[in-house]
């Protein structure tokens, strides 16, 4: 759509084919670029089909639609289309019990499908305390429909989603993480289900107590879980990408309730992430990637052979864009006491994961080599699965959290991860001390 826009810019008219079931995406689209009745043409075959004999009858049978497109005359309309946003909308939009706020939320659109805490003003008025920039400061504008993440307005999701006031830095430094991976919208308005991964590192791992141990991408502690739910309430309220309208997901993906962590930094032997790319070990960060899938197993041997040919026997060739291989503590120390490095295990996994030569035809596809993947992967040798470019210099990522035992992990796909720097506000050490003693203490049996 956004090609289609670039064009009626210029005045010259467009009928772009549109799959039938992404109606709603393409009318947000253009909507979002200023142009809400953009003409299109609806079809029946699914976008990414490779398959002739099915695309070309289901473009034939509407092609005398984009004639008609092309030649009809504006309607009345389309010449002067109307403004659908209400510019000043109440700040108070409901009164009601819990159960009725919440139903009033998920009505709306409002909601991950969990119940929510109401946002009212007392509430983001205290999680406004843990920032020292104002309510109205503008964050960032979101891609694709421009929300404005005004700080009051990540306070109010942040509030939703259970947050306590000492996360409000990250969230801040996550959304500003995110305007810059993402681009217009990619990863998360699109057929792939894309999830954002969150690893925060710094000293604010353990004033805010993000789990970088046993555990630590399950449910069960209120940074990871509540921090992580944030962004994608924000994903959806402020950028403007719904399920089914804009996020057309095919198969969707759980890691979007919330998937962040903490680098287990003092139990790994390398420098932690956040150093290997420019910042003291002293200062905070917090980095996104758009992971496509998470896959865990278990490795061959706890020696540097048995870990590293399970990673690169275990590497499908179908995959693209980032790759994040996550180790524990104990296996990264198995590693390190071989010799290994960050940058030659990186090195490595490069040079030795390849598609064998039978590849393609023990599957029973006719292809000389892989299906050309050139835009996702670089240019390159046709067996060589990561191909470093200059938008993905560093293919391969490595992520050292969890507890210690010999699983491994794998995140795949989706583009370079971002990293910002977290500011703290003055009054740091004061409401860590206030907020501190929130964590859970379980019965001992």
């Amino acid at each position: 759509m956004y090609d289609a826009i670039y064009i009626e810019n210029f005045g010259k008219p467009t009928a772009t084919y549109v799959f039938e079931h992404f109606a709603n995406d393409a009318a947000s689209a253009a909507s979002g670029k200023g142009m809400p009745v953009i003409r299109t043409v609806p079809e029946k075959i699914v976008s990414e089909s490779t398959v002739m004999e099915d695309i070309e009858p289901a473009i034939k049978a509407v092609f005398n639609n984009v004639v008609e497109m092309l030649t009809k005359p504006l309607t009345a309309e389309e010449k002067s289309p109307k403004r659908r946003e209400q510019e000043n909308p109440p700040r108070l939009i409901f009164k009601g019990n819990l159960a009725e706020v919440n139903e009033f939320f998920y009505r709306r659109g409002w909601t991950d499908g969990l119940p929510i805490i109401p946002p009212t003003e007392e509430a983001v008025a205290e999680m406004l305390t843990g920032t020292d920039y104002p309510a109205d400061y503008l964050v960032a504008k979101m891609e694709p429909r421009l929300g404005k993440a005004t700080v009051e307005r990540i306070a109010i999701n942040a509030v939703m989603a259970g947050c306590l006031p000492t996360y409000m830095p990250l969230l801040i430094a996550g959304v500003q993480a995110l305007v810059d991976n993402l681009g217009p919208g990619k990863m998360a308005a699109s057929t792939g289900s894309w999830s954002p991964f969150y690893l925060v590192n710094g000293p604010v791992r353990n004033d805010v107590a993000v789990n970088s141990g046993y555990g630590a991408s399950s449910p069960g502690n209120i940074a990871n879980a509540a921090i992580g739910r944030t962004f994608g309430l924000i994903t959806k309220n402020i950028r403007g990408i719904r399920k089914q309208v804009e996020d057309m997901g095919v198969l969707g993906n759980p890691g979007k309730y919330s998937f962040l962590v903490a680098e287990n930094e003092d139990n790994s032997p390398w420098e932690p992430f956040h150093v290997e790319y420019g910042f003291r070990k002293e200062e905070s960060t917090i980095t996104v990637c758009f992971p496509q899938s998470y896959q865990q197993m278990m490795p061959f041997g706890t020696d540097d052979k048995g870990i590293i040919a399970t990673v690169v026997g275990s590497i499908p060739p179908a995959r693209m864009g980032l790759f994040g291989l996550i180790l524990t503590p104990n296996n990264a120390q198995a590693l390190a006491k071989r010799g290994w490095t960050k940058k030659t295990l990186k090195e490595y996994i490069i040079k030795n994961t390849i598609i064998p030569d039978d590849y393609y035809s023990r599957l029973g596809l006719n292809l000389s080599g892989p299906t050309d993947r050139t835009a996702f992967m670089g240019p390159g040798d046709d067996k060589q699965i990561f191909r470093p470019t200059a938008e993905r210099p560093d293919p391969v990522q490595i992520f050292v959290f969890g507890g210690f035992g010999s699983w491994m992990g794998f995140l795949q796909g989706g583009p370079p991860q971002i990293t910002k720097k977290i500011e703290l506000p003055k009054n740091w050490a004061k409401l860590v001390k206030k907020y501190q003693n929130v964590v859970p203490t379980y019965v001992k049996y």
